[in-house]
């Protein structure tokens, strides 16, 4: 099942996060220019001064923009956290199971090893080869056999060891072992909803308009805070995009990775 939801996720506007947020930037500047137009036209016309509506219009649109620039942040980052936590909690459980082999017969324990080692060799390709989601699929098909491989042949070793500590401590471990798989593939489908995203590319170019807008009737204009504020919009936006799927761009969790590689790297060659 869930390899089944991981390969519909919609990946495009996180795999071309760079050109959505350039298309973004360029938006902006266009209506802060239309915004700007609008207003020397409201001012050419003698309809008042622009400041009579800046508090009844604008002050609650920048309030919304602000709470959803802070909630789309906010949620973007602790997804990225809950994901390298479980990172974490999947190397630790398969060094435990590995260490947990030692309770079985050396006849059933090797293979067990020999298969350990190609399970965490796939579960670290995995991830590597994103954003092809196709290989992606065929890796994660090739771990699971891994996983049934491991899972029997520890049933077998259980049942002929007379130590009976090993089912009550090996069994639990490969159940946690196995599970985080599912943990880990569920928290890269999870995301903020695009609906989300939608409004928060739609208030950057409303606010832009009401700033160029506001910005007419300044009677000496600085060039420069346009300029700065559609930088930041940009960059947040386009922090928030990279963090939702941080394989894909500048964010990456390579630090993370090596967490799992080190596992592998104490099973020995």
């Amino acid at each position: 099942m869930a390899l089944t939801v991981f390969n519909q996720v919609p990946m495009a506007i996180f795999a071309y996060s760079i050109p959505v947020v350039l298309v973004l930037s360029v938006g902006m500047y266009l209506l802060l220019k239309l915004g700007e137009w609008i207003g020397r036209k409201h001012l050419e016309k003698g309809a008042g001064k622009l400041k009579d509506t800046f508090g009844v219009v604008d002050g609650p649109i920048f309030a919304l923009f602000g709470l959803l620039v802070a909630f789309t942040f906010s949620s973007a980052l602790t997804r990225f956290e809950g994901r390298r936590a479980l990172l974490v909690q999947e190397a630790n459980a398969i060094g435990t199971a590995y260490l947990r082999l030692d309770l079985l017969l050396l006849s059933d324990r090797e293979p067990l090893q020999r298969y350990f080692k190609k399970y965490v060799d796939s579960r670290i390709r995995t991830y590597e080869l994103i954003p092809d989601m196709n290989a992606v699929l065929d890796e994660c098909q090739r771990s699971q056999g891994l996983q049934s491989q491991i899972w029997q042949g520890a049933l077998e070793g259980v049942a002929k060891t007379p130590n009976t500590l090993a089912g009550m401590q090996l069994i639990p471990a490969l159940n946690e072992m196995i599970d985080i798989t599912t943990s880990r593939s569920s928290a890269m489908q999870f995301h903020t909803p695009m609906v989300i995203f939608g409004m928060l590319m739609a208030l950057s170019l409303i606010t832009s308009l009401l700033v160029g807008y506001q910005f007419s009737g300044l009677e000496k204009k600085n060039r420069l805070h346009p300029i700065l504020f559609i930088l930041t919009i940009s960059i947040t936006c386009y922090v928030i995009l990279d963090m939702e799927y941080p394989r894909l761009g500048f964010i990456r969790m390579e630090a993370a990775d090596a967490i799992l590689r080190d596992v592998r790297a104490s099973f020995g060659p």
